[in-house]
């Protein structure tokens, strides 16, 4: 008995913490005006939340940067480049900033037609337009890190016709593995040979008529090969307007951590500055012909990370929509009557009189007149 009484007055204090109370339904008064505010905020609520829930699925690049302590691993690189001169005519070899010769055998030279077919001209040209939009458009380079492995291919498609022409251009294409210092990729005239103070190339018997450094950039990366990702030189395509002519391209390689709901990997970033010359000793400048690309390693490296909306943000985003939405069209609905009231019904001057009193004074109109008691009293005598 002591217990069923100990948790009625625990309920009875529970019910007395009621911080909302239950208003009877015959209390409450439904208006037209009412029932249209509710609709509009229920529509509003509604239109919101869906695009509340668009947000919560949608995913964002979160950029983190820290030294990179690894110097002792390998930097790859990834070599697509087509070359208007024969194969046996040109050499590619890495020669890096401790004068250490990169053997070239991960290269692969393929002759090839330099002019491209239909199908691959128009490619080119829309990679050319991606790249672009990125050059204006810097957040691109997020909606190209989130859709890894689900765009086009960035390597150049196969021709769908036959050349007439025998092949006069060589493809050199593959990857080659040097140490993570500073260096120099470079493709020039004839095969390079082994030297005790440094390196050279057999260009003695080949004529300064057939030097044509003409060249398309299909791809080029560093590090580990992403399908989807576009390079700053992908697409490039140069043409040259003498035989002695020299292409130089600095490159700043920025170590890069990716880290996506799709894919996880070691891959680098770089940006690149061009510079172009024709050779003649002559007037001074001076240099070998050829294709030059000069690199270096960023001390720095990038960690870019895909993020997502938290549940309880959402939820918690989602409760102020709702929450918001009642309290302003409560308010406004509010102010709205009040300010109908005042323009138009009972407020107006000489209009507004008490309805308690305008009941009183008929009720003592209608009244018969009491005659007075000693007359009544008279009269009975």
């Amino acid at each position: 008995m002591r217990r069923l009484v100990s948790r009625k007055k625990a309920l009875t204090l529970v019910k007395e913490l009621d911080a909302f109370p239950k208003v009877p339904e015959s209390y409450v008064e439904t208006t037209a005006t009412g029932g249209t505010v509710s609709l509009i905020a229920f529509t509003v609520m509604a239109l919101l939340a869906f695009l509340e829930f668009f947000v919560y699925r949608d995913t964002w690049m979160h950029y983190e940067y820290e030294v990179d302590k690894d110097f002792s691993s390998k930097l790859r690189i990834n070599i697509d480049i087509t070359v208007a001169m024969r194969c046996q005519f040109v050499g590619a070899d890495v020669l890096d900033l401790a004068e250490t010769m990169v053997a070239s055998d991960g290269l692969h030279y393929e002759p090839v037609t330099f002019d491209l077919s239909p199908q691959q001209r128009l490619w080119h040209r829309t990679l050319l337009m991606i790249q672009d939009r990125l050059r204006e458009e810097h957040s691109l380079q997020d909606v190209i890190f989130k859709t890894v492995l689900k765009g086009s291919p960035t390597a150049l498609p196969p021709r769908e016709d036959s050349p007439s022409q025998s092949p006069a251009a060589c493809r050199i294409h593959g990857h080659l593995y040097v140490n993570k210092v500073a260096g120099n990729f470079h493709i020039t005239v004839g095969k390079a040979i082994p030297h005790p103070r440094g390196h050279a190339h057999l260009a003695a018997l080949v004529s300064h008529d057939t030097y044509n450094f003409s060249h398309r950039i299909d791809h080029l990366s560093f590090g580990e090969e992403i399908p989807g990702i576009i390079n700053p030189l992908d697409g490039t395509e140069k043409v040259c307007t003498d035989h002695n002519q020299m292409f130089q391209y600095f490159i700043t390689i920025v170590p890069t951590k990716l880290n996506t709901y799709q894919i996880s990997a070691d891959t680098n970033q770089y940006s690149v500055t061009e510079r172009e010359r024709v050779i003649n000793h002559a007037v001074g400048s001076h240099g070998v012909s050829g294709i030059f690309m000069k690199y270096d390693i960023s001390s720095l490296m990038v960690k870019v990370t895909e993020q997502h909306m938290p549940l309880w943000r959402f939820l918690v985003r989602l409760c102020g929509i709702i929450g918001g939405i009642f309290s302003t069209t409560g308010m406004i609905h509010g102010m709205v009557g009040f300010l109908v009231d005042v323009v138009c019904c009972r407020f107006q001057l000489g209009v507004y009189k008490p309805r308690e009193i305008g009941l009183l004074d008929d009720h003592v109109k209608n009244e018969a007149p009491v005659p007075p008691l000693e007359a009544t009293e008279n009269h009975t005598h």
